[in-house]
Protein backbone atom coordinates (compact mmCIF):
# COMPACT_ATOMS: atom_id res chain seq x y z
CA UNK A 1 0.00 0.00 0.00
CA UNK A 2 2.69 2.65 0.66
CA UNK A 3 4.78 1.89 -2.57
CA UNK A 4 1.56 2.11 -4.54
CA UNK A 5 1.14 5.78 -2.39
CA UNK A 6 4.46 6.78 -3.00
CA UNK A 7 4.50 6.01 -6.92
CA UNK A 8 1.25 7.84 -7.25
CA UNK A 9 2.43 11.16 -5.36
CA UNK A 10 5.67 10.87 -7.22
CA UNK A 11 3.66 10.39 -10.62
CA UNK A 12 1.48 13.64 -9.58
CA UNK A 13 4.08 15.96 -10.38
CA UNK A 14 3.43 15.63 -13.62
CA UNK A 15 0.58 17.68 -12.90
CA UNK A 16 2.40 20.84 -12.83
CA UNK A 17 3.65 20.24 -16.80
CA UNK A 18 0.17 21.79 -18.04
CA UNK A 19 0.88 25.13 -15.43
CA UNK A 20 4.81 25.40 -16.95
CA UNK A 21 3.09 24.75 -20.77
CA UNK A 22 0.73 27.43 -19.67
CA UNK A 23 3.35 29.93 -18.81
CA UNK A 24 4.32 29.87 -22.33
CA UNK A 25 1.06 30.77 -23.43
CA UNK A 26 1.45 33.96 -20.84
CA UNK A 27 5.18 34.68 -22.87
CA UNK A 28 3.21 35.10 -25.72
CA UNK A 29 0.79 37.35 -24.89
CA UNK A 30 3.41 39.04 -23.20
CA UNK A 31 5.25 39.57 -26.62
CA UNK A 32 2.25 40.43 -28.21
CA UNK A 33 2.23 42.96 -25.65
CA UNK A 34 5.81 44.09 -26.18
CA UNK A 35 5.08 44.88 -30.11
CA UNK A 36 1.50 46.13 -29.94
CA UNK A 37 3.37 49.02 -27.62
CA UNK A 38 6.42 49.43 -30.45
CA UNK A 39 3.55 50.02 -33.06
CA UNK A 40 1.25 52.61 -30.99
CA UNK A 41 4.73 55.04 -30.89
CA UNK A 42 5.91 54.48 -34.44
CA UNK A 43 3.69 56.69 -35.95
CA UNK A 44 4.01 59.35 -32.79
CA UNK A 45 8.00 58.90 -32.68
CA UNK A 46 8.68 62.37 -33.90
CA UNK A 47 5.46 64.19 -31.55
CA UNK A 48 6.62 62.20 -28.90
CA UNK A 49 8.51 64.12 -25.69
CA UNK A 50 11.53 63.02 -24.29
CA UNK A 51 10.31 61.74 -21.08
CA UNK A 52 7.29 59.46 -22.56
CA UNK A 53 10.11 58.18 -24.66
CA UNK A 54 12.04 56.88 -21.85
CA UNK A 55 8.74 55.78 -19.84
CA UNK A 56 7.75 53.61 -23.10
CA UNK A 57 11.44 52.03 -23.32
CA UNK A 58 11.10 51.63 -19.05
CA UNK A 59 8.11 49.57 -19.75
CA UNK A 60 9.48 47.66 -22.64
CA UNK A 61 12.60 47.15 -20.69
CA UNK A 62 9.69 45.67 -17.71
CA UNK A 63 7.61 43.32 -20.30
CA UNK A 64 11.33 41.97 -21.14
CA UNK A 65 12.76 41.46 -17.76
CA UNK A 66 8.95 39.75 -16.82
CA UNK A 67 9.36 37.20 -19.92
CA UNK A 68 12.64 36.49 -18.77
CA UNK A 69 11.48 35.61 -15.25
CA UNK A 70 9.17 33.67 -17.22
CA UNK A 71 11.08 31.89 -18.57
CA UNK A 72 13.92 30.70 -16.18
CA UNK A 73 10.74 29.50 -13.97
CA UNK A 74 9.07 27.85 -17.02
CA UNK A 75 12.29 25.64 -17.69
CA UNK A 76 13.59 25.59 -13.99
CA UNK A 77 10.53 24.81 -12.46
CA UNK A 78 9.81 21.85 -15.01
CA UNK A 79 13.54 20.69 -14.28
CA UNK A 80 13.45 20.95 -11.19
CA UNK A 81 10.22 19.53 -10.40
CA UNK A 82 9.03 17.41 -12.87
CA UNK A 83 11.30 16.05 -15.75
CA UNK A 84 14.96 16.41 -17.32
CA UNK A 85 15.00 18.64 -20.32
CA UNK A 86 16.79 15.99 -22.96
CA UNK A 87 17.69 17.99 -25.93
CA UNK A 88 20.41 16.97 -28.71
CA UNK A 89 24.12 17.74 -28.43
CA UNK A 90 24.20 20.03 -30.98
CA UNK A 91 20.82 21.93 -29.71
CA UNK A 92 21.27 25.91 -28.28
CA UNK A 93 20.87 24.35 -24.67
CA UNK A 94 20.56 27.05 -21.96
CA UNK A 95 23.73 27.30 -19.90
CA UNK A 96 21.93 27.32 -16.46
CA UNK A 97 19.62 24.77 -17.55
CA UNK A 98 19.92 21.68 -15.42
CA UNK A 99 21.96 23.28 -12.74
CA UNK A 100 19.58 25.21 -11.03
CA UNK A 101 18.38 24.19 -8.32
CA UNK A 102 14.84 25.52 -6.38
CA UNK A 103 16.80 27.44 -3.84
CA UNK A 104 18.62 29.43 -6.05
CA UNK A 105 15.56 30.02 -8.63
CA UNK A 106 13.77 31.62 -5.56
CA UNK A 107 16.86 33.90 -5.19
CA UNK A 108 16.52 34.31 -9.32
CA UNK A 109 13.03 35.16 -8.80
CA UNK A 110 13.40 37.76 -6.06
CA UNK A 111 16.69 39.41 -7.65
CA UNK A 112 13.78 40.17 -10.74
CA UNK A 113 10.78 41.17 -8.73
CA UNK A 114 13.80 43.49 -7.28
CA UNK A 115 14.26 45.07 -10.84
CA UNK A 116 10.73 45.00 -12.09
CA UNK A 117 10.05 47.02 -8.97
CA UNK A 118 12.65 49.52 -9.83
CA UNK A 119 11.78 49.54 -13.06
CA UNK A 120 8.50 50.72 -11.68
CA UNK A 121 9.60 53.33 -9.34
CA UNK A 122 11.49 55.15 -11.56
CA UNK A 123 8.51 55.55 -14.09
CA UNK A 124 6.60 56.56 -11.22
CA UNK A 125 9.45 58.91 -10.23
CA UNK A 126 9.50 60.39 -13.81
CA UNK A 127 6.02 61.07 -13.63
CA UNK A 128 6.20 62.30 -9.74
CA UNK A 129 4.53 65.23 -10.83
CA UNK A 130 1.35 63.61 -11.45
CA UNK A 131 1.36 61.59 -8.63
CA UNK A 132 0.18 61.97 -4.92
CA UNK A 133 3.08 61.81 -2.64
CA UNK A 134 1.25 59.33 -0.77
CA UNK A 135 0.88 56.86 -3.53
CA UNK A 136 4.75 57.50 -4.18
CA UNK A 137 5.72 56.78 -0.34
CA UNK A 138 3.66 53.42 -0.75
CA UNK A 139 5.54 52.72 -3.94
CA UNK A 140 8.80 52.63 -2.38
CA UNK A 141 7.71 51.05 1.17
CA UNK A 142 6.43 47.99 -1.42
CA UNK A 143 9.47 48.23 -3.42
CA UNK A 144 11.70 48.47 -0.01
CA UNK A 145 10.04 45.27 1.53
CA UNK A 146 10.65 43.10 -1.83
CA UNK A 147 14.16 43.95 -1.58
CA UNK A 148 14.66 43.42 2.79
CA UNK A 149 12.81 39.98 1.31
CA UNK A 150 15.39 39.16 -1.52
CA UNK A 151 18.42 39.83 0.79
CA UNK A 152 16.44 37.94 3.58
CA UNK A 153 16.30 34.96 1.51
CA UNK A 154 19.78 34.78 0.20
CA UNK A 155 20.42 35.05 3.81
CA UNK A 156 18.53 32.59 4.35
CA UNK A 157 19.73 30.12 1.65
CA UNK A 158 23.45 31.56 2.54
CA UNK A 159 23.24 30.14 6.52
CA UNK A 160 21.71 26.85 4.94
CA UNK A 161 24.59 25.65 2.69
CA UNK A 162 26.82 26.19 5.10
Amino acid sequence: MESIAEKFLYASRWLLAPIYLGLSFGLLILGIKFFQEIIHVIPLIFATKETDIVLLILSLIDISLVGGLIVMVMLSGYENFVSTIDLDEGSEKLSWLGKMDAGSLKQKVAASIVAISSIHLLKAFMNAESIDNEKLQWYVIIHMTFVVSAIGMAYVDRLNHH
